[in-house]
């Protein structure tokens, strides 16, 4: 397959459309690599062509059939026109139609017809000429981008001229609004979305020779709301709206930032975010309810959030150059007030993807889901339940137990605590079944249990990091120091209580408190758990504060 990737934007490999044509070039690759297809791409640039608008002198239809009287980068367009078996047309909408320099490109494409008039009925339009070559079997794909929060009703005038020089229906479109944000490196989580579901038009264009209408859909699916993408665009020049007057860098930034709040996120309780940029002493006032955002720059609201941060660091964050949570964890920047707009951040201000990555699944497939601390504790709650109960009965109740935790779990990814924990208790259960003495087992059990947690404060990640990681971004929760730190307490506190329990179990049970024990080793896991609770939310807004003083007090 040979392709012609004509790029018609004045940007030249700076254009935001060419990102779309470069992901649906990929996505073919991998369409042709599965059909065992040899691929090539051909590329013209027109800003860095020489491309001279046409004369109209009809010379190339009179005095020259097929080739123009204007020597310049024409003759060579024409020839890969001719030799392509699928064209790409990349441009952004300039003022309802392609720009002027790719005008003049599909002006100077008439050597390619033949004077006379054609009786085809092909085209759009009263009238028709035949073409000069062979054209028959080319393939045509438009790419777009424009500034419009939607590319729907803004391409009447691209649509009508294709028509005519390409026939209706001859050719297929990926016309994108919000082009501008392709630009924008803050927002490449939602924009990579739709450049992946672009790859994937390519990959079915090339198995299939069109796009599926559920790729289609996502690519008509809005980066952001209409109200979000205004604001954001609006704010973007720079300018005050009401007076005219030239921004500072870091308001602008708000501004946008301020757009992404999700206002069906607002949760009954209105918020002022104060963000103060310590290296330029600027600080803004954000205030968020069930109408949207709202900026301040007078101080003039009270605070329940406040972010002490060098705009650098910010704004890195924001271009995803440093995790927000990593950064906090390295008290690159502090946080006082209610933390608990830290720990939502995502929810208010994230990248919530309008668009779904599209990719095809095997019918058969089972999608695992997140790894389920459950499937570590329902062997363990059983055996010490039944075992302390009957040992002999109890510890067949276990074994089975045991056994039907891979079907009772088999939706989850299972984490190497589930499967030490089910030997673990499989064994103690088969002991205890033996000896028909359940004391020394569930003992030994406590522990193991302990020993478990402790051991796990040696590797990269916490025991209980392995299950929760997923609700602060998985993988790349270990870049957060404040989590893994968080974490590492949780599972040493974890792991203490567990050995000592099986020591005071061994104490209590040699001093005939037999029943006192059923108490304590049932009320204080209950216990640690609501500490558990108030640590993970106590001691990341302790750390988030951090070298902050108490003048700041003020804020509740």
């Amino acid at each position: 397959m040979k392709i012609l990737l004509i790029n018609g934007s004045p940007k030249g490999k700076r254009s935001n459309s060419l990102k779309l044509a470069y992901s649906f070039i990929k996505g073919l690759e991998n369409g042709c690599t599965s059909n065992k297809e040899e691929l090539s791409v051909d590329e013209l640039h027109i800003t860095s062509m020489n491309i001279g608008a046409c004369k109209g002198c009809f010379a190339c239809w009179q005095k020259t059939p097929g080739r123009c009287c204007i020597n310049d980068d024409m003759q060579t367009v024409i020839k890969k026109l001719i030799s392509a078996d699928l064209i790409l047309w990349s441009f952004p909408l300039y003022y309802f139609n392609v720009p002027g320099m790719l005008k003049n490109l599909i002006d100077r494409q008439l050597p390619m017809s033949l004077p006379f008039m054609s009786s085809r009925q092909d085209g759009y339009g009263s009238g028709s000429h035949d073409a000069r070559y062979d054209m028959e079997g080319k393939r045509h794909v438009l790419i777009s981008t424009c500034g419009f929060y939607s590319a729907d009703e803004n391409y009447d005038s691209v649509l009508r001229m294709f028509d005519h020089f390409l026939g209706k229906g001859n050719y297929t479109t990926i016309f994108c609004g919000q082009g501008e944000l392709f630009r924008v490196k803050e927002l490449s989580v939602r924009t990579n979305e739709y450049l992946a579901a672009v790859k994937c038009a390519g990959t079915e264009y090339a198995m299939t020779g069109a796009i599926s209408k559920e790729t289609d859909a996502v690519l008509h699916t809005l980066l952001y709301p209409r109200d979000v993408f205004e604001k954001m665009a609006d704010a973007s020049w720079g300018i005050n709206k009401t007076t005219g007057e030239k921004e500072p860098e870091d308001l602008v930034f708000t501004r946008q930032m301020a757009a992404l709040y999700n206002k069906d996120a607002y949760d009954g309780k209105e918020r002022v975010l104060e963000i103060h940029f310590t290296d330029l002493d600027h600080t803004y006032q954000i205030r968020l309810n069930q109408t949207g955002s709202q900026i301040f720059t007078d101080g003039s609201l009270s605070p329940t959030t406040r972010i002490d941060t060098p705009f650098s660091v910010w704004s890195a964050i924001s271009r995803g150059e440093i995790g927000g949570a990593e950064a906090l964890g390295k008290q690159m920047y502090a946080v006082s007030g209610d933390f608990s707009l830290m720990i939502n951040w995502d929810k208010f201000f994230g990248n919530t993807s309008a668009v779904k990555n599209p990719e095809k699944k095997s019918p058969n497939m089972i999608e695992k889901k997140n790894p389920s601390m459950m499937t570590m504790l329902i062997p363990w709650i059983a055996f010490w339940t039944a075992v302390s109960i009957t040992p002999k009965v109890g510890a067949l109740i276990a074994l089975i137990v045991v056994a039907a935790i891979p079907f009772i779990m088999r939706n989850h990814e299972f984490e190497i605590w589930d499967q030490l924990s089910m030997i673990a208790v499989a064994v103690l259960s088969a002991a205890a079944n033996v000896t028909g003495n359940g004391d020394i087992p569930t003992n030994i059990g406590y522990l193991v249990f302990g020993l478990f947690w402790l051991l796990s404060c040696l590797t990269k990640e916490p025991l209980c990091a392995a299950y929760v990681k997923y609700n602060y971004g998985g993988e790349s929760a270990h870049q957060n120091p404040l989590f893994m730190k968080t974490n590492y307490i949780l599972a040493a506190a974890w792991g203490l209580l567990y050995v000592l329990t099986a020591v005071w179990t061994f104490l209590l049970r040699g001093a005939g408190f037999g029943n006192l024990l059923i108490i304590v080793n049932n009320l204080i896991p209950i216990l640690m758990g609501f500490f558990t609770i108030w640590f993970e939310k106590w001691y990341p807004a302790k750390i988030a504060r951090g070298k902050r003083k108490e003048e700041n007090s003020y804020i509740t």
